[in-house]
């Protein structure tokens, strides 16, 4: 089932629309132990339900549904269809008994559906959304559908633009020369980190109890999964040059720019750290 709220601006539509195909093969996964972490908050729940909001093309449920066989329905929320697409694409054979339900809308704006009997969730869940969206105005909302016991994750690595290699600065300088200096964030708009952390949105929140979690990733690149990898931002893809000829000068220039650096220094390594806030009201039970 897909449903829409209203209110979607064609422009908030357009932030992904051009990368939703590329997610699924070229954006990485969870990492295995976020993936147990996330689990063993729904240890022991009879037949728990997942909340994920700002769902891209579903990684976070087709995580958990490995992961968490028991998992009986899923409500994935986006404001991008075509990523609800490929999501429906991704889950659906991996559903057996679980329910899901696609919501075309904005996470602080998302209700259970009028006269259906939605389970309430017992995980919320953001991973690499959470600063795109109004996320006081989302906690609040998780506190007015979430189970008593509910647990509320956010979770991210940053990006190739935020990680600091050599390799990496180098391919942020070529985009900047083809883009200019501002990191883009969609067509005409430069990004603009949030206000304030996460661990202050949470403390302003009914969702206090707070532990973070941290968890070192090696991912191994190559030129062109860098390429697919760009195809999904919001400051390299595709959409955000003037046509496609130009698009295509830049991919020629990353490729060459990438090949000849790990022809001289060897292998693209890119050291990440996952980061995961779980978050739960004050004095629920764990």
């Amino acid at each position: 089932m897909t449903r829409s709220e209203p209110d979607v601006r064609p422009e908030q539509e357009a932030l992904f629309s051009t990368g939703a195909e590329h997610y699924a093969r070229h954006r990485p996964g969870l990492p295995d132990p976020a993936v147990h972490l996330l689990a063993g908050t729904l240890a022991g729940r009879t037949g728990p339900a997942l909340l994920d909001l700002g769902t891209g093309t579903g990684q976070v449920p087709r995580a958990l549904l490995a992961a968490v066989p028991h998992l009986a329905h899923v409500e994935a929320v986006d404001v991008n269809r075509a990523m609800l697409v490929n999501a429906r694409r991704a889950l659906g054979p991996l559903l057996g008994g679980c329910t899901l339900t696609l919501v075309h809308g904005f996470a602080h704006a998302y209700a259970p559906a009028p006269g259906m009997a939605v389970p309430a969730p017992d995980l919320v869940t953001f991973c690499r959304s959470y600063h795109w969206m109004d996320g006081p105005g989302a906690l609040a909302m998780a506190d007015r559908v979430a189970a008593p016991h509910a647990t509320v994750a956010i979770m991210g690595d940053g990006s190739l633009w935020t990680h600091d290699a050599g390799w990496t600065r180098q391919l942020r300088e070529l985009i900047q020369r083809h883009l200019g200096a501002a990191r883009r964030a969609g067509t005409g708009t430069a990004y603009t980190a949030p206000a304030r952390s996460y661990e202050d949105d949470l403390a302003a929140s009914v969702w206090s109890d707070v532990a973070e979690h941290r968890f070192p990733v090696a991912r191994t690149w190559t030129p062109r999964g860098v390429l697919g990898y760009l195809r999904t931002t919001s400051f390299a893809n595709a959409g955000l040059f003037p046509d496609s000829a130009r698009h295509d000068a830049f991919e020629a220039d990353a490729h060459a720019l990438l090949t000849g650096i790990a022809d001289q220094e060897g292998p693209l390594v890119e050291q990440a750290e996952f980061r995961v806030l779980l978050a739960r009201r004050p004095g629920s039970a764990r």
